[in-house]
């Protein structure tokens, strides 16, 4: 199976940790980190997947990941309980649904989906 899996950089590995485990409810796949603060983590939830590196030397910073689901009015549902979203669901007029997030090192989620009719 081929596939890409985002490397998005993190401030501290602990707080990105608790985001995407604690409050998006992805599972860690790996872990690499001496100190709980920096090294390499593995999340997944479901067939999405990300890496978070802290410190992600020579990349670029604030970086914006695209999560295409079913459902993205379930995921705003569950997701919009736990963390600020930057704005609601909306249809676009490019023929997806969509809403986006930060997380706590100023990273883009950008979930978007089928068109509903809401």
């Amino acid at each position: 199976m081929e596939r890409a899996v985002p490397n998005i950089p993190a401030d501290d590995l602990a707080i990105a940790k608790q985001f995407y485990v604690d409050q998006l409810g992805f599972q860690v796949v790996f872990e690499v980190s001496e100190d709980g603060h920096s090294g390499l983590l593995g999340v997944a939830r479901g067939t999405i997947e990300i890496t978070v590196a802290c410190p992600m030397e020579g990349h670029g910073r604030d970086a914006c990941v695209a999560i295409h689901v079913d459902d993205v009015d379930r995921y705003f549902e569950e997701w919009s309980q736990r963390v600020a979203v930057l704005r609601a669901p909306k249809n676009e007029d490019w023929g997806a649904r969509t809403f986006d997030l930060l997380d706590p090192s100023g990273n883009t989620l950008f979930i978007m989906g089928p068109l509903t009719e809401n």
